[in-house]
């Protein structure tokens, strides 16, 4: 798996963009966060360059190194500084009340691994911090605008419900969007979005 990304990102051309997924930059708009912000599974940086922009201090993880020279690349010539950490989700430690945000930005993983990231999501966010997300859901597949063609790589709603029961649930979406973000996410999608805020 981390060949198929080490080999999507090798190419010069930025393959999702260089621009902010649309629903984040509204996101940070309405929240204006200030920080330690992490962006998980964060590819090749459009997300967290723009999170660095607004003046967070930021962190990216990716298991794919070539993801993550691109995402510096684009750090420096937005002239901001991203901290940027080679990280198997799989073997991730989340630090208890680390983080003011974490983001994820179409970040598809196995049941399980997923499972496991949403509680360390829910772990290593300060009290009064928030998770921002959006994913594609299960009812994605047919849309072919990007994502996973793999049911098991989806999300479905009861997964954020259910693990963050016990936040403020300040915004929840699930439905169709358009997304254009490089040759990959492109046109009418299915996705959920979800922005929690830890009590506390």
């Amino acid at each position: 798996m981390n060949s198929f990304w080490n080999t999507r990102f090798q190419d010069e051309n930025y393959v999702y963009g260089t621009e902010p997924n649309a629903f984040l930059a509204d996101s940070q708009k309405k929240l204006q966060l200030t920080g330690d912000a992490l962006a998980i599974a964060e590819g090749e940086g459009r997300n967290a360059v723009f999170l660095a922009e607004q003046g967070m201090n930021v962190t990216s993880w990716d298991y794919a190194e070539s993801g993550l020279r691109k995402t510096e690349k684009l750090a420096e010539s937005r002239n901001v500084a991203v901290h940027t950490e080679l990280v198997d989700l799989n073997e991730a430690t989340w630090i208890k009340d680390q983080w003011d945000e974490i983001v994820c930005i179409f970040g598809h993983f196995p049941k399980e691994l997923r499972h496991q990231t949403l509680l360390g999501v829910k772990e290593a966010v300060k009290p009064g911090g928030f998770f921002v997300t959006e994913v594609y859901s299960t009812h994605q597949i047919p849309y072919k605008s990007g994502g996973p063609q793999d049911l098991e790589l989806l999300y479905s709603p009861e997964e954020f419900l259910q693990i963050f029961s016990d936040w403020r649930i300040v915004h929840f979406f699930m439905g169709e969007v358009v997304r254009h973000e490089g040759e990959f996410h492109h046109g009418l999608s299915h996705v959920i979005q979800f922005i929690g805020q830890k009590r506390g």
